[in-house]
């Protein structure tokens, strides 16, 4: 069956020309009559070229193109995807005895707009960011278990809270193939125990693994605070590191549980480790200041639209603040911001400013990223949403 098609208004093809995959509504000459959301469509260009074709959605993203010079996804189109993708993961090295976590699929970044998938172990976690994803998960969950080498078994279905609520889709979380066995994961052979059911995201933050092994690298003898801590992943890298003492702070008593887990399943018993449920702007404000000479900041997202962006970098400022007013003289500071409406230029200027109001003299160690499973497309700059730098505090 041939896709209905959409024609852009003249000139509004040159992003794509770029391969840059969004096409944005104010960039559309007509809709055709009956189009529904999660729509496979053609978008031809002013002049009748074909310039690919993609889903179709409400708002201001109005298509997301899937395939560049074609009228129709080619049958196999998903399979094709993931056996790229699956490819990347094993150049990168990422599939090893002791490392069965990575991200999989990462939308724009895999030319799979819309699909997010995390492994753990042999369960794929599956989120969908558009109608279309939706509607495509049956053929997504069976590309994946049939896809060679994995040894996927389990597709656990997670969108609840990742569709746009204007499609009125009412997704469910389930299962699309297998079901529950087991969520103990490894990465770079430390255990996790990864709750997809009910964490946040796919349940584990897995593009902090590289910035993780680095802090490990600089734990050894020092008292380490991590603030936002979640499932505990410095936490339990800053042990295996040699810290001293480490401190993890959630407001969610749920988290803390869970970071406690997660260090008892790597170092049962070890008494250098301590949680604390409570808010972290109070902790940094009531903690002693030279307590701590290793901090982490990885707070949720404090700006995830444009409407929130100066709240989100005041909040910045304030939290990074906080920490150089308190942090040890000769302390490390690693912090981040997920916001992807933050610019990298945004966010250094935020931490900058916070250095200067409080007075420290701060040095540049590292600036980081999100890892190599986490790719972003060359025509696709939106996708590096992960910031992060590692500072050095006299």
């Amino acid at each position: 069956m041939e896709n209905k098609i959409i024609r852009l208004k003249k000139g509004k093809e040159e992003s794509l020309m770029r391969r840059h995959p969004w096409v944005f509504s104010g960039a559309i000459a007509s809709l055709p009559e009956g189009l529904e959301e999660g729509e496979t469509v053609c978008v031809l260009s002013a002049a009748g070229d074909v310039m690919g074709c993609g889903h179709y959605q409400i708002g201001s993203i109005a298509v997301r193109i899937l395939d560049f010079g074609s009228e129709t996804l080619p049958a196999d189109f998903y399979a094709r995807r993931l056996r790229s993708a699956f490819e990347l993961r094993k150049t990168l090295g990422l599939i090893r005895p002791d490392n069965d976590c990575f991200r999989l699929v990462h939308g724009e970044g895999d030319f799979v707009p819309g699909l997010i998938v995390d492994i753990y172990g042999d369960t794929a976690v599956v989120q969908a960011h558009s109608p279309g994803i939706h509607f495509a998960r049956q053929q997504i969950a069976a590309a994946l278990t049939e896809l060679p080498g994995a040894g996927i078994r389990n597709v656990y279905y997670k969108s609840e809270t990742t569709l746009p609520y204007k499609a009125r889709l009412d997704p469910e979380n389930e299962y699309l193939a297998g079901g529950f066995d087991g969520n103990i994961a490894t990465e770079n052979g430390l255990q996790f125990n990864i709750d997809w059911m009910r964490g946040q995201k796919t349940g584990f933050f897995v593009d902090q693994r590289e910035n993780r092994m680095l802090l490990q690298h600089y734990a050894k003898g020092r008292k380490v605070l991590n603030m936002f801590c979640y499932t505990g992943g410095f936490s339990v890298y800053a042990m295996r590191g040699g810290a001293l003492s480490v401190d993890s702070v959630d407001s969610s008593a749920k988290a803390a549980s869970l970071t406690d887990a997660n260090i008892e399943l790597n170092f049962p018993g070890d008494p250098r480790h301590r949680t604390f449920a409570t808010d972290a702007f109070k902790f940094l404000a009531d903690m002693e200041s030279d307590e701590y000479d290793l901090i982490v900041l990885d707070p949720p997202a404090f700006a995830k639209h444009r409407n929130a962006l100066k709240n989100g970098l005041l909040g910045y400022r304030k939290l990074n603040t906080r920490a150089f007013q308190k942090i040890k003289s000769g302390g490390i500071l690693f912090t981040f911001s997920c916001s992807q409406v933050v610019t990298k230029e945004m966010f250094r200027l935020a931490v900058f400013s916070a250095a200067a109001q409080s007075g420290r003299k701060v040095r540049i160690l590292h600036q980081l990223t999100q890892p190599a499973d986490h790719p972003i497309d060359i025509s696709h700059p939106e996708g590096e949403y992960l910031k992060g730098l590692v500072l050095y505090v006299e």
